[in-house]
């Protein structure tokens, strides 16, 4: 417990002394920064090994039932849809004649 009150100061000092000089600073952070990306650049392009692409034993086959399906729902949709642009809707702004005599 006591260790982790004196990481308070410990941390404050650090940032303390960081503040005090930017420029370098930020030369520390870019260099590390430099070298962690390099690092895991090396990981995952140099060390990464060739895998050849696996083969399928069986040829892909088409699904005509659920084609068929997929084509039931697109035409009742276009249907749908057609059929909305020749509906009559209620002017929702007019104002009613009921409303009117009141």
């Amino acid at each position: 417990m006591s260790k982790i009150k004196n990481l308070g100061p410990f941390f404050k000092k650090i940032f303390w002394k960081m503040g005090e000089k930017p420029l370098s600073t930020f030369f520390i952070l870019l260099v590390l920064a430099l070298f962690i990306g390099g690092l895991i650049f090396y990981q995952y392009s140099f060390l990464a090994e060739k895998k050849e692409p696996q083969i399928i034993e069986r040829p892909i086959q088409f699904k005509e039932e659920l084609y068929q399906k997929i084509l039931a729902e697109w035409q009742m949709r276009q249907k749908n849809f057609d059929e909305a642009e020749q509906k009559e809707y209620r002017d929702l702004f007019q104002i009613l004649p009921e409303k009117l005599t009141e």
